[in-house]
């Protein structure tokens, strides 16, 4: 998975993301950061088995049923399914070693 450095190509509220086959981060730092690194590994991940646009589709979507559901940008971009796996799992460096197909539907 190559990791290109860009503090163009990301808005300013984010650090980084994973856009199939990237991980495009703001700084190099981030290319050392591990959490982080697994966190957008994970992602990747999602978006292979979703064969890549249905995970931006689905993601979109899951999005704006959370910010209706809870009225705030920040708590329903957390509570995406896709993010609520990343986030729970980003710590664990071997949790994509024996991840399950499908685990983010664990996290709806």
């Amino acid at each position: 998975m190559p990791i290109v450095v860009s503090k163009y190509l990301i808005g300013r509220k984010f650090v980084g993301l994973a856009l199939w086959p990237f991980i495009i981060v703001k700084s190099h730092r981030l290319k050392e950061d591990t959490t982080f690194v697994n966190h957008e590994e994970i992602h990747l991940t999602q978006q292979r088995e979703l064969l890549v646009l249905p995970f931006y589709i689905w993601y979109g979507i899951e999005y704006l049923i959370r910010l209706i559901q809870y009225r705030d940008a920040n708590r329903a971009y957390r509570n995406i399914s896709f993010e609520r796996e990343a986030y729970c799992n980003e710590d664990d460096l071997f949790y994509l070693k024996y991840r399950k197909m499908w685990s983010f539907l664990r996290y709806l």
